[in-house]
């Protein structure tokens, strides 16, 4: 069941050093160009993926074409995509050993949370990391 309480989601934010921001942009109008600003100035490290900016840099970060590209140990893979492509970024996840996937507000897929789960990885769905740190006054990452 994906996680739903505000002590679970917590702790799986203060347990997070690296995430993966899959659907990351470089236009500055985009959600995910923020929250990947916003995550950052908290202490993450967060590795942009986006397939069609490969080798762009994104706030600092060089852009990768996919999860199987990242040679670091993925805590959390953040996914920016619709709810129709969300499975495919999380049977990537999955391959690759993050701890866990999340999916941001209005990214609902109820079977790709199911084999998250089924392999081990945490799951979050329907909610933004940016708005949930401060609501749960996660420490900044030191």
């Amino acid at each position: 069941m994906p996680l739903t309480t505000d002590a679970d989601i917590k702790a799986l934010l203060d347990g997070a050093r690296t995430i993966a921001l899959v659907g990351a942009s470089d236009r500055p109008d985009r959600p995910s160009y923020r929250v990947m600003a916003t995550l950052q100035r908290h202490g993450y490290r967060v590795i942009p993926v986006n397939p069609q900016i490969t080798g762009e840099h994104i706030h600092g970060e060089f852009v990768f074409r996919d999860l199987a590209q990242l040679g670091d140990p993925i805590d959390i893979v953040d996914i920016f995509r619709r709810s129709d492509a969300a499975g495919a970024a999380v049977d990537e996840a999955i391959a690759i050993g993050a701890r866990a996937v999340w999916m941001q507000l209005g990214v609902v897929d109820e079977a790709a949370a199911a084999r998250a789960e089924a392999a081990g990885l945490q799951v979050v769905m329907d909610r933004c990391p940016a708005i949930e740190i401060p609501r749960l006054g996660v420490e900044p990452v030191s």
